[in-house]
């Protein structure tokens, strides 16, 4: 089992399947083939409306949420493509505020595959054709654009000019891929990091990014010079910080007292500020400081922080705060621990094989009470004794249910993958 999704619709299965099916040689890296692709569907990265153009390592999903809310408080009709999905691959195509029918959504691919048939694209690189194609074709006020992987060689990189570029949160993850040797890269890990995500930046794009190390600041401000694009780094551009009561946001335009992010963790003010500032140093799609409050508000983001509601999972374990994250790395783990700080509570884990086994287990080292370790269902994933004195369960079904009763918060965390599959079984589906 891959992790494309299923359908109930036998049409959009069938597109699955072929997706599915999608292989790509070792080594291929660049953007010639979903360029190619992308032309034999008539250029639609071309005709999209304002883009706004995400990337990060940690991040970058909760700022779309940010800008989707803002932007629709505003009024705006707003096309939205992210990854991965949770539960159905439709969440990653949301054309003007509406996931993307099933209906539509089988014509889509069957169209984009027909059409790069002979050209071999990847599983995202089809994905990101077929957002775009559907981003021309219906009317909206504005897009926004996660990266999937990276930033240089991402399939979404053939935006020509978007309104605005955001780096969010720089850390270590991907080695494989972000961190592969290459002539002309930087040598130090967060540098290349912030190299790669730095190459979305475009000629006369304003690139905003928050406050990181040396290495990695200098990095992006390079990528700026090089592309000539304005550069907008929180500290000296804009700034942000959150009281326990209010958000203070302040930038050459002003300064803004908001309400906190309803996005729960300390780390969604960092977040939101990049969001603010994104929509605040662009010129092309206004939007009011009271939808920025508004939005901030209303963002929702499932599967980061998420505090899920009455369902077959929540039965298990009644009288416990069940929280779901789907956060892999140090950094998220670090992000996960400063919002339990001072709190116990249960950790439930399931991580790919490929990830650091005690990327959250060290910073919430002082937390933990119990540690289950599952497996993420369809994925090569770590077992228990990665995770040193885990107990060992075939499913978060089997781990709840051992969850002792003492009223302490649960935590399921460690994959976006197993989060799809927890939402799934708590009956908890995306809009």
């Amino acid at each position: 089992m891959k992790d494309f999704a299923r359908s109930d619709s036998p049409a959009v299965q069938a597109q699955l399947d072929r997706l599915a099916a999608l292989s790509v040689p070792d080594g291929r890296v660049g953007l010639g083939t979903v360029r190619e692709l992308l032309a034999r569907l008539g250029d639609p990265q071309d005709r999209l409306p304002p883009v706004f153009h995400v990337a990060g390592t940690n991040g970058k999903g909760s700022v779309c949420a940010f800008l989707r809310a803002m932007l629709e408080a505003d009024g705006k009709r707003v096309h939205v493509t992210t990854s991965p999905h949770l539960v159905r691959y439709n969440e990653r195509i949301r054309v003007a505020g509406e996931l993307i029918s099933d209906h539509r959504l089988a014509e889509l691919l069957a169209e984009v595959l027909d059409a790069g048939e002979d050209l071999n694209p990847s599983f995202f690189e089809v994905t990101i054709a077929a957002a775009f194609t559907e981003f021309a074709r219906v009317p909206a006020d504005a897009c926004v654009v996660e990266v999937g992987l990276g930033g240089r060689f991402d399939a979404t990189n053939v935006l020509p000019r978007p309104t605005a570029c955001g780096i969010a949160a720089l850390g270590i993850d991907h080695e494989r891929f972000l961190l592969a040797p290459e002539e002309g890269t930087p040598t130090l890990p967060l540098a290349r990091i912030a190299f790669e995500k730095a190459g979305i930046a475009k000629p006369g794009s304003p690139l905003i990014a928050l406050s990181y190390p040396p290495e990695a600041s200098s990095e992006i401000e390079r990528a700026a010079r090089v592309a000539g694009a304005p550069l907008h780094l929180r500290g000296g551009d804009w700034s942000v910080a959150a009281t326990e009561v209010e958000l203070h946001y302040a930038d050459r335009a002003g300064e803004l007292a908001l309400p906190l992010p309803a996005l729960p963790g300390a780390h969604q003010a960092e977040n939101a500020g990049l969001a603010i500032a994104m929509l605040r140093h662009q010129d092309h799609v206004p939007v009011g400081n009271k939808a920025i409050a508004v939005g901030l508000r209303g963002a929702r983001w499932p599967a980061r922080m998420q505090a899920l509601g009455e369902g077959p999972l929540a039965a298990l374990v009644p009288g416990h705060e069940l929280w779901l994250d789907g956060g892999h790395n140090p950094n998220a783990g670090e992000a996960i621990a400063r919002h339990f700080t001072g709190r116990k509570l249960h950790l439930v884990l399931g991580m790919l094989d490929n990830k650091a086994p005690r990327a959250l287990i060290d910073p919430l080292a002082e937390n933990i009470v119990t540690l289950s370790a599952v497996a993420v269902p369809g994925h090569a994933s770590h077992p228990a004794d990665a995770f040193g004195a885990a107990r060992s369960f075939d499913s978060v079904t089997e781990a709840l249910r051992a969850i002792p009763p003492d009223g302490l918060p649960v935590l399921i965390a460690g994959s976006l993958y197993l989060a799809g599959e927890v939402l799934r079984l708590n009956a908890e589906m995306l809009d």
